[in-house]
C-alpha cells in the first residue's frame, strides 16, 4: 500500500509519466497503468482522505468477490516439516507434490511457502535450524550430574551424565560414566553408535579437552584418539565454538530433557553401581524417544525410523579399540620408550620424531604418519621388544650368535669342531668372550673347507691349544694334511735352564 500511494502521488502530483514512475518505485509499467486505472474507477482523488488507512485503501481498490470461494485443501505443515530435512527435498518439489494431489484447487508456490512459514514461526527457534537426516551427531556432557551411593560408607560419589542427538529427529542416547576422561569419553561414544545402529557423517562435541585439544574458532585441533574414534566409524569431527551454545542447540535442549525425564524421575531411587543406574536410565531412555513431541505430534522413534536411520553409515566390523598416542624420540639405539619400556623401530630413524599409539594388547610406531613398527605391548618396566629387522646388519649378526647355536654349527664340521668351539667359550670368564673366536673358526671353514677343518681343529685339541690362532696357523701351513701320529716329535733338551713341569707343579703346591 505504501508503493501504491506513491505511485499515485508521482502521478496526480509531480505529474511524471508512467514510464518514469515505474522507473522510481521499482516495478512494471503494466502495474503502474493498472493501479492508475483502479484509482480512477474506484473515484479515489488525491491526496486521499486521512480517514483512508492502508486496510480502506485495500478495499476500496481491490474489493473481495462477492461470490463465495470453497476453502482451498490446506498442506500437511507437519509433513512439510519433517520432509525438509530429508537429502535434496525442496519447499517447489513439495508444493508440486501438493498440487499433483489437489490441482488448481490448491495454493499457488507462493501461498504454500507462506502457509510454512508462518506455521514455522510457532516453532521454537532451534527447531527451525534445518537438519539433514543422518549428517550430524550432537553430543555433550549434562551439568547436572547423577551419584551412586558406597555401599559401606554411605558416600555420595557423584558421576557424569553423556547425551547424543540426532540432529533430524532428536533421536536421544544418554548413559552414566565414571568421569568425563579420554577412555569414559570414547566409550561413550562407541555405546552410543550401537544404540543408534550406525553413525552420522558429523560429530558436533563441546571443546571439552578429552575431544579437543585446542580449541580454536578456525583451526580446533582434535584429540588424536578421538579422531581416530571417527574415523573408525566413517565421521568427522566439527566442534562448535567456543562460547558459542547455539552451534550444539540440539544437545542443550537434550540434556534439558534428560536431566527432566530421566535425572528427576530417578532421584528417589539409590544405586550402588554404574552399572545398575545405566540400566535405570535405559528403561527411562526407551520411554522418552517413544513418547510424542508435543508440537511435531510424533515420537523421536517414529522419526529416526524414518529419517536418520536409513541415512546413517552402518557400524564396522569390529569395535573401536582405545588407542593412546605419545609423540617420542628414537633413542641411539633405534628404541622408543612407551609407558616405561622400550620397542624398536628401524635403525635408520635414530633421532627422529615419532608417534606411538599403545593399546592394551599392542605399540605401534608412526614416522610421517606411516606406520614403522608394531610390538605386542610388554608388561613391566624396563622391558625391550627388539625386531631383529630393526637392527643394523653388524648387530643383527651378532645378536643372533648363542652359544648353543655355536656349538650346533661348529658340529656340522664335525665332533672336533664342535669341542674346539665348545672349549674356546667354556675357558672364557663370559661366553661371549669367545663368540669372536667361534666367528673366526666359522670363517676358516667358508674357506678351506669342513674336512680340513675337522682336522685342524683334532690338532689343536691333541696339542691343548684351544684357540682361532692355532687352527688359523694348521691351516695356512697345511699340516692339518699331515697324520697325527706322523708329525715328527721333538725330544726336550736337557739344559740347566730348562726346568721342566715337575717345577713348575711344584711352585703351585708351595702357593
Amino acid at each position: 500500500m505504501r508503493k501504491l500511494r506513491e505511485i499515485l502521488r508521482l502521478k496526480h502530483e509531480a505529474r511524471r509519466p508512467h514510464r518514469d514512475i515505474a522507473k522510481a518505485c521499482g516495478v512494471g509499467l503494466g502495474t503502474v497503468s493498472e493501479y492508475v486505472r483502479r484509482a480512477a474507477g474506484a473515484g479515489l482523488s488525491w491526496p486521499p482522505p486521512d480517514e483512508l488507512d492502508d486496510a480502506a485503501l485495500e478495499a476500496k481498490l481491490f474489493p473481495a468477490s462477492t461470490s463465495p470461494s470453497a476453502p482451498r485443501p490446506q498442506p500437511d505443515l507437519k509433513q512439510i516439516h519433517q520432509e525438509l530435512k530429508r537429502d535434496g527435498v525442496t519447499l517447489l518439489l513439495l508444493w508440486q507434490e501438493y498440487r499433483e494431489i489437489h490441482g488448481e484447487e490448491g495454493y499457488s508456490y507462493s501461498q504454500f511457502c507462506e502457509q510454512y512459514r508462518r506455521w514455522a514461526k510457532k516453532l521454537k527457534r532451534s527447531m527451525r535450524q534445518r537438519h539433514r537426516a543422518g549428517e550430524k551427531t550432537f553430543v555433550d556432557f549434562s551439568g547436572k550430574q547423577p551419584h551412586l551411593v558406597d555401599s559401606k560408607t554411605g558416600e555420595e560419589i557423584p558421576v557424569e551424565l553423556f547425551v547424543g542427538v540426532q540432529g533430524a529427529s532428536n533421536y536421544t542416547y544418554a548413559v552414566a560414566t565414571r568421569s568425563q576422561d579420554l577412555p569414559d569419553w570414547v566409550d561413550a561414544h562407541m555405546g552410543m553408535a550401537e544404540y543408534f545402529s550406525g553413525s552420522s557423517e558429523i560429530w558436533v562435541p563441546d571443546n571439552l579437552k578429552s575431544g579437543i585439544t585446542k580449541p580454536c574458532r578456525y583451526e580446533p585441533e582434535v584429540n588424536r584418539t578421538y579422531r581416530d574414534l571417527a574415523s573408525h566409524y566413517g565421521a568427522v569431527v566439527i566442534p562448535a565454538r567456543v562460547r558459542r551454545p547455539k552451534d550444539k542447540a540440539k544437545v542443550e535442549t537434550a540434556v534439558l530433557v534428560a536431566q527432566r525425564w530421566i535425572l528427576a524421575t530417578l532421584r528417589n531411587r539409590t544405586f550402588f553401581s554404574l552399572e545398575e543406574l545405566n540400566q535405570a536410565i535405559r528403561e527411562k531412555l526407551e520411554v522418552l524417544n517413544n513418547r510424542p513431541m508435543k508440537r511435531l505430534g510424533v515420537s523421536r522413534r517414529e522419526l529416526f525410523e524414518r529419517l536418520d536411520r536409513p541415512a546413517l553409515k552402518p557400524l564396522p566390523q569390529g569395535r573401536y579399540e582405545l588407542g593412546e598416542w605419545k609423540t617420542c624420540k628414537v633413542n641411539i639405539d633405534y628404541h622408543v620408550e612407551v609407558e616405561h619400556n622400550f620397542y624398536s623401530v628401524p635403525h635408520q630413524l635414530s633421532e627422529e620424531k615419532c608417534e606411538a599409539r599403545f593399546t592394551t594388547r599392542t605399540v605401534e610406531v608412526y614416522f610421517r604418519n606411516r606406520r614403522v613398527a608394531v610390538h605386542q605391548r610388554l608388561r613391566g618396566r624396563g622391558l625391550h621388544s627388539t625386531i631383529p629387522e630393526h637392527m643394523p646388519r653388524s648387530h643383527r649378526e651378532h645378536a643372533e650368535w648363542t652359544p648353543s647355536r655355536l656349538i650346533r654349527w661348529a658340529e656340522r664340521a664335525g665332533p672336533a669342531t664342535g669341542q674346539l668351539v665348545e672349549e674356546i667359550m667354556r675357558r672364557r670368564p663370559h661366553p661371549e668372550q669367545g663368540f669372536r673366536a667361534c666367528l673366526g673358526v666359522m670363517r676358516l671353514g667358508r674357506r678351506h673347507g669342513p674336512e680340513r677343518l675337522e682336522a685342524a681343529c683334532t690338532r689343536a685339541l691333541a696339542l691343548g691349544s684351544h684357540s682361532y690362532q692355532t687352527v688359523k696357523n694348521t691351516l695356512s701351513s697345511g699340516m692339518d694334511r699331515l697324520q697325527f701320529d706322523q708329525e715328527p716329535s721333538v725330544p726336550t733338551p736337557h739344559h740347566e735352564n730348562i726346568r721342566g713341569a715337575d717345577y713348575y707343579a711344584a711352585q703351585e703346591v708351595k702357593c
